[in-house]
């Protein structure tokens, strides 16, 4: 069972989370660059704050808190501090660039809690191989949305179709790290349904993968714990495909990729 990964400052909405089976919720307090790094687009740029940590941990009894930091800088030290003292069960890396930054980071939280490194740049991609054993790393987690950015793609997904994702999911397994990647949207909607994005997690191994905000919305479409047990009951069918179904669903996600990417202006 994929761990579904819900973004939430809302301690009500967290409750609602938190009485489902498999989730991780998720706390984000990533700053620095990220507006100028997604400009124009839209993305999630958080308003998290560091309360809120302690705030979404009082609502949970059985799902994982994890809290993403900013990319390592100089106040690292005090941030990890303050989030751990304030109850977060895992931390999340973003934007390094390669090995020396995730132990340098790792080596900050000192095993306190599991680490998760957000791969979104060429260096982290690159560098894969040099970072996966790194002592308290539990989970390298693939950011299709800054990644495909980094690599100057047009759509967001190219990185699963060329072969991107599956270079990290296969050291990941190689290690015995936890992998996931992305954002899924509802069952039947996006560019590439959610239907296609669920296939490729359970064809990747992937353990995880984030929510997108189309889940939990009020627009009068079915109520967030439907759209929840509509993705399980795909998961599951999802699961019984032979190993033919598998690999002709994966060519076929892969050329209906490349048909939206090539549809879409050059990035800027």
């Amino acid at each position: 069972m994929l761990e579904l990964i819900q973004i939430t400052n809302d301690p009500a909405f967290a409750r609602r989370c938190d009485a489902l089976e498999g989730m991780r919720l998720f706390v984000d307090l990533e700053r620095q660059g990220k507006a100028a790094r997604q400009a124009g687009r839209n993305t999630f740029i958080s308003t998290h704050e560091i309360d809120d940590i302690a705030a979404i941990k009082s609502q949970l009894r059985r799902s994982r808190l994890m809290v993403r930091v900013n990319p390592l800088h100089a106040g690292t030290p005090r941030e990890v501090d303050a989030v751990l003292e304030a109850g977060a069960d895992m931390l999340m890396l973003p934007m390094f660039a390669g090995a020396a930054e995730l132990r340098q980071f790792a080596a900050l939280v000192g095993g306190r809690a599991p680490v998760t490194a957000l791969v979104e740049t060429v260096g982290a991609l690159d560098s894969v191989d040099g970072w996966i054993a790194t002592p308290g790393l539990a989970e390298a987690f693939v950011g299709l949305n800054d990644l495909h950015l980094a690599q100057g793609r047009r759509f967001m997904f190219e990185p699963l179709a060329d072969g991107s994702v599956q270079k990290v999911a296969e050291l990941a397994h190689r290690h015995g790290v936890a992998f996931g990647f992305g954002g899924i949207a509802r069952l039947e909607e996006g560019l590439l349904p959610g239907r296609d994005v669920l296939a490729e997690h359970l064809r990747l191994g992937s353990g995880s993968v984030i929510l997108s905000r189309t889940f939990h919305r009020s627009d009068g479409a079915a109520p967030f714990e439907d759209e929840v047990a509509a993705l399980r009951a795909t998961e599951a069918a999802l699961a019984l495909r032979t190993p033919e179904q598998v690999q002709a669903d994966s060519v076929r996600i892969a050329q209906a990729i490349r048909r939206v990417a090539a549809a879409m202006a050059e990035p800027a």
